[in-house]
């Protein structure tokens, strides 16, 4: 953790901080919205319904969420809000945790292959 701090100890605050934001990203729904977002670019509210099958509302409140974290934004375009991811954060994150993910399950792979 204090590479990732520069060096010093986190504060109970900033891991309060750490803490939160993590839950923010373990919800399934808010990451696959993420996802979304990051692949295919700015989406209205509707093609988001198409993409996931999440209800209206659900994708409302956790598009809330993300927005009021700085992760997503949006724009209105007439009547219809056009979101898009607000933080490259995001990116990175979904690629290191992937890579991560992909070299645990390769190690896990070959040790059962020499077992």
């Amino acid at each position: 953790m204090a590479a990732a701090t520069g060096g010093s100890r986190p504060s109970p605050q900033l891991l309060e901080e750490l803490s939160a934001f993590f839950r923010l990203l373990s919800e399934p729904a808010r990451l696959q919205l993420l996802c979304q977002l990051e692949h295919d670019g700015a989406r209205d509210v509707a093609s988001l319904i198409e993409a996931t099958g999440f209800s209206q509302s659900h994708i409302s409140r956790q598009l809330g969420q993300l927005q009021r974290a700085g992760l997503v934004r949006c724009e209105r375009e007439g009547a219809r809000l056009i979101y898009e991811v607000a933080d490259p954060l995001v990116a990175e994150l979904c690629g290191l945790v992937q890579r991560r993910l992909r070299k645990r399950l390769e190690e896990q792979l070959q040790q059962l292959q020499t077992a």
